[in-house]
């Protein structure tokens, strides 16, 4: 028995036999006494108590004779596992600021990062990339590997905890560049490697992206075999399918596939059929998953809860036109017979790509939320219909001309979902939550672009809108989805539970307030309702405020073994 676990033990023992007090040398550092305890399997909440000792749960059950350093009471709340982000893009955002407050003021208390490009491993072609790429926030890409990189993030202090998932992309990239070229035999096998190496660092799986390039241009072949090398080590794939619109369908069959293929747990980014044509497809889609899990496959599925996604303008663009990176796509649209192509296929049926813009069906449903050009961030927030009208130019040709102006993608939202299938997706029972975010905060340079309003909401706005107010699922199965159901998914032994020897890993909220407040128009604004938040036993949030502890660390995968 290890230290830990005596002192986990002891106090267990001294709080059974009644005792008034607990000896210092195994006394409970926190207790959250009162509150209604979710424990995080779908089970109904409990009117029980939390014993906390150092970084892990020592006890939940009736402790009134308990004593403790630190009391919070949490009557008239729900106590429950701290939420997992099962798709965070907070990979930049926590390197400017780690008090990741947009997160930690949801009960958000492990970002999952990785989904399709990761932040290793990189060459050195890869960090000079990354640096050309970077916007409002600077930094010096001083890591190599992706284990490299979150342990950069524990040791500069973050509240939140962090893991990864290993970017296929980001695999590609590093052997065979940005280019639509097919790995030979030799190729794959180094990518493979690749994998090994960030599963044996911690990694999380696999994760792609595969409407975008260069992760489109990989076949279900190559996927399969990097995912197989992830799952030598228990890890599995996770991924935005190759199609959200039309092709949906035929997505969800390439991720099934997948898992068949190599036995690995596999699971959809952001669940949704894009596009109102497309719209009546949901069904069908979660008739395959269903027939899927019959047949052992054990496919899953995460959503963030609004009828806009957010990426940029490379989503309105041909893949071909994006060979070779973000300098090689502006000369190209730069010479005026590619740039005729360029229109003449935006305009067009989209025919070996997805196009969100056709998805969205009118440029007024094209929100452009942040620009990399000082000139250009006076059009944050104003749609491409008024953009265009504004510069007298097709929505198309604005879109050419931000992207060459600006620099970059050119953040951009396109609102190509429908609420019937949210509810939906939600109500299927594998079905987690996560932000498809940065976790922000309402100051210094994250002011100079507007987000996506999930940044500050998707958790609160989960809670609030679908839980609370239309009942599409319990309050104890909503916990569930966001605790215990993505750490199994994950494959993490020691989180999303409350219950004794887990990670202490908690958040106090009232599920009659906690509400989101961000708006397109207004988007940082902090969600309420969520009073406290620990992680690894320390408190993060107290009374609705951030204490400005950093406990988070690097929570690593299966494939990783201490030294």
């Amino acid at each position: 028995m290890d230290r830990r676990q005596f002192l986990l033990a002891s106090s267990a023992m001294a709080v059974l036999a009644g005792c008034e007090s607990v000896p210092d040398s195994v006394g409970i550092d926190v207790l959250i006494r009162g509150g209604t305890v979710f424990d995080g399997s779908g089970a109904p909440g409990r009117r029980e108590d939390v014993a906390i000792v150092g970084d892990r749960v020592a006890l939940v059950g009736n402790l009134a004779a308990a004593r403790a350093r630190h009391v919070i009471d949490a009557r008239g709340m729900a106590v429950a596992p701290g939420f997992i982000n099962m798709l965070s893009w907070a990979n930049e955002s926590l390197l400017q600021d780690g008090k990741s407050q947009s997160d930690i003021r949801q009960g958000v208390t492990l970002e999952v990062m990785g989904e399709g490009d990761s932040m290793g491993p990189l060459n050195d072609a890869m960090k000079a990339e990354a640096v050309k790429l970077q916007s409002d926030i600077k930094y010096d890409v001083s890591w190599t590997t992706l284990g490299q990189y979150l342990e950069l993030l524990e040791r500069r202090g973050v509240s939140t905890n962090v893991a990864s998932f290993v970017g296929a992309a980001t695999v590609r990239a590093h052997v065979l560049g940005f280019d639509n070229v097919q790995p030979t035999k030799a190729q794959l096998v180094a990518m493979q490697e690749l994998v090994r190496g960030a599963m044996r660092e911690g990694a999380l799986g696999v994760g792609s992206s595969l409407i975008y390039a260069p992760g489109n241009f990989a076949k279900t072949d190559e996927l399969v075999a990097l995912t197989a090398a992830a799952h030598e080590f228990g890890g599995g794939y996770i991924s935005h399918i190759r199609s959200e619109a039309d092709r949906f369908l035929e997505a969800i069959d390439e991720l099934i596939e997948i898992g068949q293929r190599t036995g690995a747990p596999v699971t959809m980014y952001h669940m949704k059929p894009a596009g109102a044509k497309n719209w009546a497809k949901s069904k069908a889609g979660i008739a395959r998953l269903n027939a899927a899990r019959a047949k052992g496959i054990d496919v899953s599925a995460n959503i963030y809860p609004y009828t806009a996604g957010a990426t940029g303008l490379d989503a309105a663009m041909p893949l071909w036109v994006q060979e070779g990176g973000l300098s090689a796509w502006i000369a190209r649209l730069k010479q005026p017979e590619l740039r005729a192509r360029v229109l003449r296929e935006m305009r067009a049926p989209a025919v070996g790509w997805e196009s969100l813009y056709q998805a969205a069906g009118s440029p007024d449903k094209v929100l452009l939320i942040a620009f990399k050009n000082d000139k250009l961030k006076p059009l944050t927030g104003k749609s491409l219909a008024e953009v265009s009208k504004m510069r007298g130019t097709s929505p198309e040709d604005t879109m050419i001309d931000l992207v060459i102006e600006d620099g970059s993608r050119v953040g951009t939202a396109y609102f190509v979902m429908n609420e019937e299938n949210i509810r939906r997706n939600i109500a299927w029972p594998f079905t987690a939550v996560g932000s498809d975010a940065e976790s922000l905060a309402p100051e210094g340079v994250f002011l100079k672009a507007n987000p996506h309003p999930r940044a500050y909401g998707a958790f609160a706005r989960f809670f609030a809108k679908y839980v609370r107010e239309e009942k599409v699922i319990s309050l104890a199965e909503g916990i569930r989805r966001v605790t215990g159901l993505p750490a199994q998914q994950l494959r993490l032994k020691d989180r999303g539970r409350l219950a004794q020897g887990y990670a202490a890993d908690v958040v106090v909220f009232d599920p009659a307030k906690i509400q989101d407040h961000a708006t397109f128009d207004k988007p940082h604004q902090y969600s309420t309702g969520v009073s406290h938040v620990l992680v690894n036993g320390v408190q993060v949030l107290r009374d609705g405020e951030h204490t400005g502890a950093t406990p988070g660390r690097f929570v690593r995968g299966p494939g990783w073994k201490p030294a």
